[in-house]
């Protein structure tokens, strides 16, 4: 273990220096590109604040006007008759939207009702079979500058849609 260790501590260092050798050795000016690398980079990061504003707002929106709350309680007994927890719903509403609120109601469900438990291993598989596709068409889109962002919104979420659809499924099958 203790060789891991050693090799995850000195990798990111050992690479630096590789790459500053070479450019030395090249003779490429590896400081100045390096500065203009990070002043591209802070361009970047504030060009995309008003995507991630517009979406961080509508994330709020979305949880303080109760839709989410008021979608799950209309489909709750539906999805009850075909065996499906209404607890899971959340995480399905939030999951195409933001990573870190979907990781947050996944380890909530985990820590509720345990890992082994059979809404744990939804969460989890759910979790892994879906994207953040809002975040994704906001943060990737707005990067280069896409504005029509044409099919790519249909395809995320029924991508999304499908993910969970399979995510039940394949949990019943295996553990329900």
């Amino acid at each position: 273990m203790s060789i891991i260790s050693n090799i995850g501590i000195w990798i990111i260092p050992v690479f630096i220096a590789f790459v500053v050798i070479m450019a030395t050795w090249k003779r490429i000016p590896s400081y100045e590109l390096f500065v203009e690398g990070g002043k591209e980079g802070i361009q970047m990061a504030i060009s995309l604040l008003p995507f991630l504003l517009g979406m961080i707002v509508a994330i709020s929106v979305l949880r303080s006007s109760g839709a989410i709350e008021a979608a799950v309680d209309l489909l709750t007994p539906v999805l009850a008759y075909v065996g499906v927890p209404g607890e899971i719903l959340p995480l399905a509403f939030i999951r195409p939207i933001s990573g870190a609120a979907s990781l947050g109601m996944t380890t909530e469900l985990i820590a509720t009702h345990g890992p082994d438990s059979f809404l744990g291993r939804l969460a989890s598989t759910m979790q892994g079979a879906t994207d953040t596709t809002l975040y994704i068409l906001t943060v990737y889109f707005g990067a280069i500058g896409v504005k029509k962002i044409r099919y790519a919104l249909k395809v995320g979420l029924i991508a999304d849609l499908i993910g969970i659809i399979a995510s039940i499924i394949i949990v019943n099958y295996m553990f329900g």
